[in-house]
């Protein structure tokens, strides 16, 4: 056993083992790797911290109980993650996704689609403060419209999480944005006021290349025809209609009014299996297999067909294997993998906390400061790093925030410069880590890999590049005022 504090050099040794065995597992398995490999390293590597720690006198209980902590401050967005996995089976079954999908064929041309998609997204994620409800929700019915469209599903995914992220980094109502100014010590209004300066030339850059790339993208004519096949498939499968949006305008409504997620979402799913009941008598028959003769007889369908919508992979047939595909869901059951990677996540996350490690390799990022400009970089770097390491954004907001606060304060940076750079960086690149928790779950949602839609999420890539250029332009660097 080892009596001396670790060296940075042990405490990285972990950090090392994965980065590496993710690297292996992304070579070997492709867009595979959240089936499992991802996993199994993060619990490798959770356990070579585990040794290390025991050689340096951490008791493997206090270890434990680390990685238990950690799983269970995630503990709402596991049951988050359920509830989304339901919402899509019932909106689906319902017809309401489809419904989407019909008349966003109709609106939508190819040519503005990312640039819509991206803009929708930012108008509902600013109103509601959630990427995460805004990506489960109207960013499945943009993926289903560009996949009908013939547009790469990286191209969507990042459109739609582009935009999401734009909305919830500059909504009042949103966790980050409150999170963010408390840990810097400034207030709510001043921190958005302030971000504005980064955030709208970065979302303006985004949204000028996907314009270049609508405007570039190539359709063949048989795709294009495809939209009208599409579109009758889905009108003799599914009642479609208008009345279908109110579902997902009452749960939109129930976040703005700061309904916690969990109630809202439980409510949504519940709701949509009540209309899919009312409006669509073909699909509860088609998907519980059984003719219903009864009243009894459909009441039991429709019960049978909104758990199996809720929980396990449901096929409708439409006679159409392009639509076939775009409206099968998996319910609950759909969110395991991310669930469980998300668990293995924390799990190394808390070892790496309780050891000491993550301590260690934080503090020691601190020696780079010597001027303002190296103190913005570290502390985007800071964000970045704990988004890799600890699987988690709020954690990246908050250690950054807790560590740098007082290096701000001696350079005399007023504390919004701290509170705009927790966000520009920590927010907007945890969808960009695939087993982060952002990344992990909104690739589940949209069944995505997260190096698929990456490369796109042009705006998560920006704002980071941005608040550096500003830092080191020294434009819109607020001083503190005597």
């Amino acid at each position: 056993m080892i009596n001396k504090k670790p060296s940075l050099l042990i405490a990285l040794i972990p950090v090392i083992f994965l980065i590496v065995l993710l690297s292996v597992n992304v070579w070997i398995f492709g867009d595979d790797t959240i089936s499992g490999s991802n996993q199994l390293t993060l619990l490798f590597a959770a356990s070579v911290a585990a040794v290390l720690g025991v050689f340096y006198k951490v008791k493997f209980k206090d270890m434990l109980d680390g990685a238990v902590e950690s799983i269970s401050s995630a503990m709402g967005a596991l049951i988050i993650l359920l509830l989304i996995g339901s919402l899509a089976g019932t909106w689906m079954m319902s017809g309401i996704v489809p419904s989407m999908i019909f008349y966003g064929l109709e609106l939508l041309n190819p040519t503005i689609f990312l640039v819509a998609a991206c803009i929708i997204c930012s108008i509902v994620s600013l109103a509601t403060g959630s990427s995460w409800s805004t990506i489960a929700t109207i960013g499945i019915a943009m993926l289903g419209i560009g996949n009908a469209l013939g547009i790469h599903d990286g191209l969507i995914g990042g459109a739609i999480i582009s935009g999401a992220y734009f909305g919830d980094k500059m909504s009042p109502l949103s966790d980050t944005t409150n999170l963010a100014p408390a840990m810097a010590g400034t207030d709510l209004i001043s921190h958005i006021k302030y971000m504005m300066w980064t955030t709208i030339p970065s979302i303006t850059i985004t949204l000028i290349i996907f314009l270049i790339i609508g405007i570039n993208l190539e359709f063949k004519s048989g795709e294009l025809g495809q939209v009208a096949i599409m579109q009758s498939s889905l009108s003799n499968s599914f009642n479609i209609s208008l009345w279908s949006l109110t579902v997902p305008l009452i749960v939109i409504v129930l976040i703005i009014k700061k309904t916690p997620a969990i109630p809202a979402l439980l409510l949504g799913a519940v709701l949509g299996g009540l209309y899919g009941v009312i409006f669509q008598p073909n699909i509860i028959q088609e998907i519980s297999g059984e003719m219903s003769n009864t009243s009894w007889q459909y009441f039991k369908n429709s019960y049978i067909s909104i758990i199996k919508a809720m929980t396990v992979n449901v096929d409708i047939d439409t006679q159409n294997l392009a639509v076939n595909k775009l409206i099968s869901t998996s319910g609950m059951s759909g969110m395991l993998n991310t669930i469980w990677l998300i668990i293995c996540a924390m799990s190394f996350g808390g070892v790496m906390d309780k050891t000491g490690f993550l301590n260690i390799i934080t503090e020691s990022l601190m020696k780079f400061v010597n001027s303002r400009k190296s103190l913005f970089l570290t502390t985007s770097g800071t964000c970045l790093f704990l988004n890799i390491t600890a699987s988690d954004q709020y954690l990246a907001i908050v250690v950054p925030g807790r560590m740098f606060a007082s290096s701000f304060k001696k350079y005399e940076l007023d504390p919004k410069n701290l509170s705009r750079t927790l966000e520009d960086t920590a927010t907007v690149t945890s969808p960009l880590i695939p087993w982060n928790t952002c990344g992990a779950t909104h690739a589940g949602v949209l069944g995505i890999s997260t190096f698929i839609y990456l490369p796109y999420c042009f705006f998560n890539l920006i704002s980071p590049i941005m608040t550096l250029i500003f830092a080191y332009g020294n434009i819109k660097i607020a001083k503190l005022k005597n």
